[in-house]
């Protein structure tokens, strides 16, 4: 062989052995690099309970599956329910074409002024005197966070910045105040063994907590055990907060689609505010206008006067500024449309009623079933008297979970239902299914 040609191959081999050394070179570095990550000490996370049991409730093959997880209204063919008077809202709003401009920083005016009056009602002293605050949210989630971060602002009272939340309440509740940098406690709420409300051991803790504390109160359809004070004791409560001078927190995401009357549904934050509490409050329009995705909410606070009015107003605004900026304009379209218009807003009376009643049907369907199908020995009337969406059943985490491997049934391990899910198709069989794992 010449010796160039062997120079070449040589040189060919050389310059082959770098490139393979300087890939390799590059991968190490590049491995090198990922194992530094920034993120390598990231935990994994839980699971969502409620998104966990819609996962489960896909992957099963049972044609009678059950997904009573999700807090979402279903129609009596189990289909997600768009009411005619949003419908109608929407053509009115799009015939109008209107602009897509940014609204300001407390959302939609008008809007605002609809969605208060709807809650503590249009003859309110405290809407007339302009002692309330108001601003468009992220639907009630956000609501509860303005609050949540407003209260760990400025609250100075003498329980802290301490909220006191039910045992049981909405699990995101807790999520929710601790990231708005507020200690989070717990009161009684429910008597596992009554099935009911525990209204002595109620009073007991609230009584029982520093002067000017912050509780949180669910102003209807508890969530998650469906179990309310009575107007009654919605009183009692009052007079007890007065004496404590205690702050109320009420989350309403259920008005009007509890007992399918508005004014009903709103009696516990009308009472506080007949009765000179300065509640802060947080509304929603998913559940009882179905605008689920659209995200329409409304926190407001009651204050002393419009001079107070205009420096709390101010600081919400700052709050809410860098959070967000300024909310969607869409949803409180449609609400503003419905609620400012008289023809739009007694259709929506007669809906949100025909789903309320939707509701309590499927719950005297359901305690027939378990009494008189098939008999059972167990005690089932809080089905029935128990309101709104969610049932709080009793059932024990084995029971739940044989109703899920046995029945194809998904629900939350703790026994809590969703009403909207059964339909005058199924509501035999769930019978069945609870009655057979309670024996």
């Amino acid at each position: 062989m010449p010796t160039h040609t062997h120079s070449l191959s040589s040189n060919r081999l050389a310059h082959s052995a770098y490139k393979k050394a300087s890939s390799i070179r590059n991968i190490n570095l590049t491995t090198l690099a990922r194992s530094v990550s920034q993120w390598a000490k990231v935990p994994q996370g839980p699971p969502d309970p409620i998104l966990g049991v819609s996962e489960a409730f896909k992957a099963d093959s049972n044609a009678k599956k059950m997904n009573l997880g999700v807090g979402a209204y279903r129609d009596d063919k189990n289909k997600p329910y768009v009411l005619e008077c949003v419908k109608k809202a929407e053509k009115i709003i799009f015939a109008a074409g209107q602009d897509k401009e940014y609204l300001g920083i407390t959302g939609l005016a008008a809007y605002n002024q609809l969605a208060a009056e709807l809650a503590y009602g249009e003859n309110s002293s405290a809407l007339k005197e302009g002692r309330v605050v108001t601003t468009q949210s992220l639907s009630g989630t956000g609501a509860l966070r303005i609050g949540g971060e407003f209260l760990a602002r400025w609250f100075n009272g003498k329980g802290g910045k301490k909220i006191y939340l039910p045992t049981p309440s909405w699990g995101n509740h807790g999520n929710i105040f601790r990231d708005s940098k507020l200690e989070v406690g717990n009161y009684r709420y429910y008597d596992k063994k009554n099935i009911g409300l525990d209204f002595a051991g109620l009073k007991e803790d609230l009584n029982n907590l520093p002067e000017e504390s912050i509780v949180l109160l669910h102003a209807c359809a508890h969530n998650p055990t469906g179990v309310d004070p009575t107007e009654a004791q919605w009183r009692e409560l009052s007079d007890l907060f007065k004496a404590k001078k205690h702050v109320a927190f009420f989350d309403m995401a259920y008005q009007g689609f509890a007992s399918g009357d508005p004014s009903k549904d709103a009696f516990a934050v009308r009472h506080f505010v007949e009765q000179g509490h300065n509640i802060l409050l947080a509304q929603s329009f998913a559940k009882n206008l179905g605008l689920y995705g659209e995200r329409v909410g409304l926190f407001s606070i009651v204050v002393a006067d419009k001079e107070e009015a205009k420096r709390v107003d101010s600081q919400v605004k700052i709050l809410v500024r860098p959070m967000y900026s300024n909310p969607p304009l869409s949803g409180p379209r449609i609400v503003k449309e419905v609620l400012g218009n008289a023809e739009l807003k007694a259709e929506w009376h007669r809906e949100v009623k025909l789903m309320a009643d939707r509701i309590i049907s499927m719950r005297s369907e359901l305690r027939n079933h378990l009494e008189k199908t098939y008999g059972s020995q167990k005690n089932w009337s809080h089905i029935t008297s128990q309101i709104g969406m969610f049932c709080f059943t009793g059932l024990t985490p084995e029971q739940v979970d044989r109703l899920k491997t046995e029945y194809s049934v998904y629900l939350t391990r703790d026994g809590r239902i969703s009403i909207a899910g059964i339909t005058s198709g199924n509501v035999k069989y769930l019978a069945e299914a609870i009655h057979n794992v309670t024996k």
